[in-house]
């Protein structure tokens, strides 16, 4: 039997709700590998261009800095890059600098956090379907027992009651992934958040003693 006969014979087994989360497990999967995608082509979770610009500019190297993010496609090397580029400028305003880069990283982060929710919804209502698909089939069996008037057969019962487990079995198989992806995916964007935040920090504070003179 192919992949596709048993996806047919699991649709025919527990129905509508079969189909549905069959859907959403292709939209689940789709989501990942886009998020994934979005990851490697932008290069968001990488951080080491952005470290070395941050480690150059404390030590006062602001050229090596300069060049470490210039061409930076990532969000951390982008924001460290205007981070620099505001904070050489003499008649920069501190506070409103700090607003600009918390406004462009907040936004970078929202990026990144795009397609998340429909993830977590998908994790959230997968169970719940398949459990709605186990209520109307358990329903269908002992319907179908009470028509065939042979009382408790065993045989009539277990028969329903294995289709209509079908449909909670299918729910968890695809919230199980999509709660595992959500998490992780979640995770790498806090953990990113995180660290821009740490090295914008760490440009204010640590900046070369010539350019404190000049802010003053």
């Amino acid at each position: 039997m192919t992949a596709i006969d048993r996806l047919v014979a699991l649709y025919q087994t527990g129905g509508p709700v079969i189909g549905l989360l069959l859907a959403m497990s292709v939209t689940a999967l789709a989501i990942v590998l886009a998020k994934i995608a979005q990851s490697v082509l932008t290069r968001s979770h990488r951080l080491g261009e952005a470290r070395a610009a941050v480690h150059a500019f404390t030590a006062g190297d602001i050229d090596q800095a300069t060049d470490c993010v210039s061409a930076a496609r990532s969000p951390a090397g982008q924001l460290v890059a205007r981070a620099i580029q505001g904070l050489q400028k003499a008649d920069t305003d501190e506070a409103r600098l700090r607003e600009d880069l918390a406004r462009l990283g907040q936004a970078q982060l929202r990026r990144l956090r795009g397609g998340l929710r429909p993830l977590e919804l998908i994790a959230s209502l997968a169970p719940l379907l398949g459990l709605l698909g186990t209520v109307l089939g358990m329903i269908d069996a002992f319907q179908a027992l009470e028509q065939t008037g042979t009382g408790s057969d065993p045989a009539v019962l277990s028969a329903g009651i294995w289709q209509a487990l079908s449909t909670t079995a299918v729910g968890l198989a695809v919230a199980i992934p999509a709660v595992a992806a959500a998490t992780w995916l979640e995770a790498r964007v806090q953990h990113l958040g995180e660290e821009m935040d740490s090295l914008v920090t760490e440009l204010f504070t640590r900046r070369p003693a010539r350019l404190d003179q000049r802010a003053s």
